[in-house]
């Protein structure tokens, strides 16, 4: 799939704002459960909201502040890993329409984790169809 080039950069930062979770401090399986949960990711989801533009270091506050603060300390992920899923998620967001949370349910923070090693090489359009695979046989 060829996305716009507004639909690349959403990814991107999304991608740089899961990155910035890790640099942050903010244990990652928390992080990107509480993110895609979250309102803040809904906004996101929609076909335009102000939200979008802000700049992942703003959507990183937004988030700590909806969430009455992240979890800081515990298990920190590899930012490269950490970029991919955020980048993927959005990505997958465009593929498919669904909603952030209902990607969540299908490919959670674990699945993310493990899958990163085989899948980040993929073409994001594989990776996503290998991810969804998994789920439908879990």
């Amino acid at each position: 799939m060829d996305l716009r080039l507004d639909e690349r950069q959403l990814c991107d930062i999304q991608g740089r704002l899961f990155e910035n979770s890790v640099k942050s401090g903010f244990d990652s399986p928390s992080f990107i459960r509480t993110f895609m949960t979250s309102s803040t990711a809904a906004h996101l989801d929609d076909v335009y909201d102000r939200l979008q533009w802000m700049g992942e270091e703003y959507l990183l506050e937004e988030l700590d502040d909806e969430a009455g603060g992240l979890k800081r300390a515990g298990e920190l992920y590899d930012m490269e890993m950490m970029y991919w899923t955020g980048y993927l998620y959005r990505y997958w967001h465009y593929l498919t329409g669904e909603l952030s949370r209902d990607i969540h349910a299908q490919a959670d923070e674990d699945r993310m984790h493990t899958s990163y090693a085989g899948f980040h090489t993929l073409d994001p359009d594989m990776a996503i169809e290998r991810l969804k695979e998994q789920a439908s046989q879990s």
